[in-house]
């Protein structure tokens, strides 16, 4: 797996998690809303799941967030100079 989908992972984990603190909910809670275990959820979360997320698992997700799952799939400017980043190092952020 190259390296920008492995950072591609973690972004969407890290949105995963955002938006549920935002909802102030806890990895339980959005587990079993979606009906996955704790664990995948927390790797999920971290960007280690199998470097695999199927797409009725994101679905599921936004949906138990109640979010659009765009959100969590849609990178701004930012996160896509932070993607170049992996690739040219001597890249700057601005």
């Amino acid at each position: 797996m190259s390296d920008i989908f492995t950072f591609k992972y973690k972004q969407i984990g890290r949105k995963v998690a955002y938006y549920r603190r935002l909802k102030n909910l806890t990895q339980e809670e959005l587990a079993r809303r979606i009906n996955i275990s704790v664990s995948s959820l927390g790797k999920i979360e971290r960007g280690k799941y199998n470097n695999n997320i199927s797409l009725s698992i994101l679905l599921a997700i936004a949906e138990g967030l109640n979010i659009d799952l765009a959100m969590l799939v849609t990178f701004d400017a930012r996160e896509k100079t932070l993607e170049w980043q992996i690739t040219d190092p001597n890249q700057k952020i601005n």
